[in-house]
């Protein structure tokens, strides 16, 4: 079954074109046509010209931390950050759950404690 459109797709509403790719329909006969097994993403073959070459960095280490905190907040803008009231929402969910459970293991230990000190004398 084709997964729905999510947040964040590409192409909204590209679902029933990828099913029915998926499915065979609309497959090229031309040899040279990428065509995959099992509805993967198909990828050309590499020649040995287009092989992949390790990147050569010749940044010192300056650079490289450089570059670093420079993919960090590249990272950080993708992020969908919360807005207040959800914040407010989340803060509110976590602090009652960690009430409930400090309040449980709590009666627990005091009711153990005393069952141990019953029984012990």
């Amino acid at each position: 079954m084709a997964e729905k459109d999510r947040p964040g797709d590409d192409v909204p509403g590209d679902d029933e074109l990828l099913a029915d790719a998926a499915a065979g329909d609309d497959v090229p006969d031309d040899d040279d046509a990428l065509v995959s097994a099992g509805g993967g993403t198909a990828l050309a073959e590499r020649t040995k010209d287009e092989s992949p070459r390790p990147k050569k960095s010749g940044r010192g280490p300056i650079g490289r931390i450089g570059g670093f905190f420079r993919e960090v907040t590249s990272e950080l803008r993708k992020v969908i950050w919360p807005t207040r009231k959800e914040l407010l929402t989340y803060t509110g969910v976590v602090i009652v759950f960690v009430v409930v459970m400090t309040a449980l293991v709590a009666g627990l230990d005091y009711g153990f404690g005393k069952a141990i000190l019953w029984a012990l004398g």
